[in-house]
């Protein structure tokens, strides 16, 4: 088998299932406006694939020893590894206090390492990186191990978090990742009364952000 045949069959492999990986992925990431993950997904998809096949036929002037196809599979499986890294989210474990209920508040903050066990006020500190990646439903669990999943209330239809701004510290905002820890399991939602979590947090932890900057 020739080295050409064989770069096409492995990254030919590779792209389809990176390719494969990406669609499932997308149809859990959060969209924008009324535009589903998938879709605004599947229109990044569409312009690496054109934009590699553009790169592929410069590339084929420079190495005209390798086939086109071998090319463009060695491209599109580089790119789709860079958008995998673009859409990756951590999955956060939550420790709470045992009983809690009520609003969980992840402050975007100044800390190096992210603070996930919350205080007695439900929050928790998040590492600017986390804050920014972060989409997916997290793993929350009382001090004393028991699993909170059923009792979660996500925010935002979209995704799990809601995006919370509080006012303000020093002319700042401060800005949160949130959901709520319902008092029954299986609830869609259930009323809290709103808070201004600037007047519960470290204010030596959080990271505040100009108005209307963010």
């Amino acid at each position: 088998m020739t080295t050409d045949r064989k770069l096409k069959i492995i990254f030919g492999l590779l792209s389809v299932g990176l390719l494969t990986s990406l669609l499932f992925k997308l149809s859990n990431v959060p969209g924008g406006m009324i535009l589903s993950g998938l879709f605004l997904g599947g229109m990044m998809i569409v312009g690496i694939i054109l934009g590699c096949l553009l790169l592929t036929g410069i590339m084929r002037l420079l190495f005209k020893r390798t086939s086109f196809l071998a090319i463009f599979f060695i491209t599109t499986t580089i790119s789709f590894i860079a958008f995998h890294y673009q859409l990756y989210s951590p999955t956060l474990t939550i420790k709470v206090p045992n009983g809690y209920k009520g609003e969980i508040n992840l402050v975007l903050s100044n800390v190096d390492e992210n603070i996930l066990t919350v205080d007695s006020n439900g929050i928790g500190y998040l590492t600017e990186w986390t804050f920014n990646k972060t989409y997916t439903r997290p793993k929350v669990e009382q001090i004393d191990g028991k699993n909170l999943d059923a009792y979660l209330i996500g925010f935002n239809p979209s995704t799990f978090f809601g995006k919370r701004k509080s006012c303000c510290i020093g002319k700042r905002e401060v800005h949160s990742l949130s959901f709520k820890i319902g008092t029954k399991p299986d609830m869609n939602d259930e009323y809290f009364p709103g808070r201004n979590f600037t007047e519960i947090l470290d204010t030596n932890k959080a990271k505040p952000i100009k108005l209307d900057t963010y």
